[in-house]
């Protein structure tokens, strides 16, 4: 009795399982039909029947939800507050830098690696995120998988053709990637910044053999971000109550901007035709700083551009999303997000992110 009973109990705990697994598919599913007719409202004239495929590499400015729900933040309230209503993996209250370079060239954002076993392979001809929030080309402060590691699981696909020769005739790579490695070189070496020029140089060389990589899979076009301002994220100028940014910081970014334009030129020299192009963040993040002060200059509703619009209470002990050991909220939230050029200390708005995309989108052209 005792045997059937066990054996009877663990079909049920098997059944159980296949059922969650159906209704967790069903429900991502209806997740991402959802963001996809959202996403017919941020098509801005572009071909929305291209049959690019975009793939992405990078850290949270680009990941739509790969991180583990049990841990990421980005799963939390309120995060996704304003797109789609509710968390949804992205490191904003809404879309992302992913979300627009989509849309701009026609396709819906392609389905985050996690996802990969639960839509359906329909959803694969649009790319894949392999993008991880909190990482970079090395190992950082956070167990996620670098960029290096992304794209093993890339090179993975294509050799056991989950991703096909179509996939790839006409894709894209987005890669966004490093901040996190000076945070992280910076937290372990505060007292030793003098080889932060020998660390970006170290850098330059993992990211060329991550970018050879991925052209040797087969992607025709690859775009990577130039650095953002780190100086002027608030995280930087809250030292300064939010009216200034740290030059310090902006010129690290400034050399690190220039030894990647050389390092693609490098490459670019090595390949017939050439492949990798830039996208200009920083300019970017600059034009969409300016543009918020001239807004901000006449309108007492327009926040300060370098304050974020979601904070903890308690500042080094609470942060956006957090709460406290009983789950009360220990974070505020600004009245009008779509006023704020940055959500959290780190991230922009999805405000601040079609700010800087409207400012990058003249160049988007050598995308395609």
């Amino acid at each position: 009795m005792a045997k059937s009973t066990a054996f009877s109990f663990c079909h049920l705990v098997a059944y159980s399982a296949i059922i969650f697994s159906q209704l967790h598919a069903a429900k991502l599913e209806q997740q991402l039909q959802h963001q996809h007719q959202h996403q017919h409202r941020l098509q801005h004239g572009s071909n929305s029947k291209s049959n690019v495929s975009l793939f992405v590499f990078g850290d949270s400015y680009v990941d739509t939800g790969n991180w583990r729900k049990s841990t990421g933040i980005s799963w939390k309230e309120p995060y996704g507050s304003t797109f789609p209503g509710k968390p949804a993996g992205r490191f904003s209250d809404g879309r992302v830098l992913t979300d627009y370079i989509a849309s701009y060239i026609g396709i819906r954002p392609p389905i985050p690696y996690k996802w990969r076993k639960v839509v359906k392979k329909s959803y694969l001809e649009y790319g894949m995120n392999f993008a991880h929030g909190g990482t970079g080309v090395f190992d950082t402060m956070v167990s996620e998988p670098n960029m290096t590691t992304q794209i093993d699981f890339f090179q993975r696909l294509v050799e056991e053709k989950v991703l096909m020769k179509q996939h790839l005739q006409s894709s894209i790579a987005l890669v966004s990637v490093a901040g996190n490695d000076y945070a992280a070189y910076v937290a372990r070496n505060s007292n030793d910044l003098q080889k932060l020029g020998a660390f970006t140089e170290a850098i330059m060389d993992q990211l060329a053999i991550n970018l050879k990589r991925i052209k040797g899979l087969g992607v025709k076009r690859i775009a990577v971000t130039l650095i953002e301002p780190i100086g002027c994220l608030p995280q930087q100028s809250a030292s300064s109550s939010y009216k200034n940014c740290s030059e310090d910081w902006n010129s690290g970014c400034k050399f690190h901007n220039q030894l990647l334009e050389q390092t693609l030129k490098k490459l670019n020299d090595e390949s017939n035709p050439p492949v990798f192009v830039t996208l200009d963040l920083f300019n970017a993040f600059f034009s969409a700083l300016n543009r918020q002060r001239k807004h901000a200059s006449g309108s007492m509703s327009m926040k300060n551009p370098l304050e974020p619009c979601c904070v903890g209470r308690v500042k080094g002990k609470y942060y956006c999303g957090s709460v406290d050991e009983s789950g009360a909220k220990q974070y505020v939230i600004c009245e009008n997000p779509n006023l704020s050029l940055f959500w959290d200390e780190i991230h922009p708005s999805q405000s601040g992110w079609h700010a800087v995309y409207l400012a990058l989108r003249s160049s988007l052209h050598k995308l395609i």
